[in-house]
């Protein structure tokens, strides 16, 4: 950051002195160019809650379909294993059971061909990929792949609980299974085994492998069935609640002006309050407490003349008292209202900030360039005596200083005031964590800046004193 104008006149001298300069705290920035302001957030606009609404109504759809399609691939899936275990009972009743003869469990070439032309006549198709025909103790004796006849399978126990339990088991096949090796590579497979009998009633393990694709069909054929209703209800009720979020958000755009134009009623009011206090305490108990400090100090001279000085000392004590009452209700007037800044304007009204304090025993140095005021519009000036008002304040109230320096510059299109004092100063970071964290501390000078748009620094340290620099754009 770059040197005020204080500062280089203040190192010029200290060069030209021989005399090192006081090293100062460093500069922090507390509110920097282009800050924004933290207003109350104005509502979306119509088109963002449109906007939002349709993409949610997208994202909604999205997870209808997902929804839509896991749902529709379980029950596909439980219907399809239902129609498929009915249709391998079907084929074991007409079909394999006919053909089943005693042979074929010992092995008979005969036997084994007879099955295998029913099988291949009947059950095997665009749907059907395997039949297996098993005995209890897990061999293979018939399947319309070679390769598995003769072989011996450790049955699982739901195999084997067929034979106890004479039921219809269906389900998606394991093709991991070392029985299942050759029916890798065809896809997913429904795998439907029940029970048969041989004509000696030996009992049989009759299994087909139908494939997954009729699962896949029959999930499609269920999602188109509801699902355009349920999207198509969806889309209906965006569009119904369209014009009611537009009705709302225009509700809303109106209590937001209304709310703000009764805010500025309610600041104007308050500085015609303010400014209607200011003149009737001016107008009437200053003047007439200026008045009774006449006539005290007149009749102390009276009482002097006369030899009564024990009385004339308490008349001259009780004027003195009177006179500070009216510079204390001068200061007062000036913080409740400046009515210099309008009429004299802001040289006057910082000279009158400056006067108050003066009352109070601290000693203030004003030091105004002529040129800070020229083309300087009221609401800039209100700025800079506002946050002089401020840091002025917090001097009073917590400073403890002896004497601060009040500088008004303009320099490059930019109004610099800059405010020090020396007194206790304070630990910055601390203070810009409370503000950070809601509490006053700088919230007050920073606000003020931030809403002019202004930069302001801060320069103190504990026992250092403290600084403030705002510097304002004008041109």
């Amino acid at each position: 950051m770059t040197l005020t104008r204080a500062e280089q006149a203040k190192t010029s001298r200290a060069e030209q002195d021989g005399t090192p300069t006081e090293e100062e705290p460093p500069w922090i920035t507390v509110v920097a160019p282009g800050d924004p302001v933290d207003n109350e957030p104005a509502p979306p606009s119509g088109r963002r809650v449109l906007a939002m609404m349709l993409l949610g109504a997208a994202l909604i759809s999205i997870l209808v379909a997902v929804s839509g399609s896991v749902a529709a691939s379980r029950l596909a899936e439980k219907e399809s294993v239902n129609d498929a275990a009915k249709a391998a009972a079907v084929l074991a009743d007409a079909v394999v059971q006919p053909a089943l003869t005693d042979g074929l469990v010992t092995g008979d070439p005969k036997s084994f061909a007879a099955m295998d032309r029913a099988v291949r006549n009947h059950v095997l198709g665009p749907s059907s990929v395997r039949v297996k025909i098993w005995t209890a103790s897990g061999r293979v004796v018939y399947s319309d792949e070679p390769r598995l006849v003769g072989r011996v399978y450790p049955l699982g126990a739901e195999e084997r609980s067929v034979f106890t339990t004479p039921v219809t088991r269906a389900e998606v096949s394991d093709l991991k299974a070392p029985e299942n090796t050759y029916e890798r590579g065809q896809g997913r497979l429904l795998e439907v085994y029940r029970p048969v009998w041989t004509p000696s009633g030996e009992p049989l393990l009759f299994e087909t492998y139908a494939k997954y694709d009729g699962v896949t069909s029959r999930a499609t054929q269920l999602w188109r069935g509801f699902a355009g209703i349920t999207i198509s209800s969806l889309l209906a009720l965006v569009v119904l609640m369209m014009p009611v979020v537009w009705g709302l958000l225009s509700r809303i755009r109106r209590a937001q002006d209304q709310r703000e134009r009764l805010l500025e009623r309610a600041i104007e009011a308050s500085t015609d309050e303010r400014r209607r206090i200011a003149g009737t305490l001016h107008d009437g108990v200053v003047q007439e407490l200026a008045g009774a400090s006449y006539v005290v100090s007149g009749a102390a001279v009276e009482a002097e003349t006369k030899g009564q000085g024990e009385l004339a000392h308490r008349l001259r004590t009780a004027a003195a008292t009177v006179r500070n009452g009216i510079g204390s209700m001068r200061t007062l007037l000036v913080d409740i209202y400046p009515p210099t800044l309008a009429t004299s304007g802001l040289a006057a009204a910082l000279e009158d900030l400056a006067a108050g304090l003066q009352c109070l025993d601290v000693d203030v140095e004003v030091a105004l360039a002529p040129e800070a005021e020229r083309d300087l519009d009221p609401e800039r000036a209100r700025v800079i005596y506002r946050l002089a008002h401020e840091c002025l304040l917090n001097c009073k109230r917590h400073s403890r200083a002896k004497r601060i320096t009040i500088a008004l510059v303009r320099d490059d299109g930019v109004v610099e005031l800059e405010i020090a004092d020396d007194g206790v100063g304070f630990d910055p970071a601390q203070a810009t964590a409370q503000h950070a964290d809601g509490h006053f501390g700088l919230r007050i000078l920073a606000d003020v800046a931030q809403a002019a748009g202004a930069e302001l620094h801060l320069s103190t340290a504990p026992g250092q004193g403290t600084r403030w620099l705002m510097r304002l754009p004008v041109g």
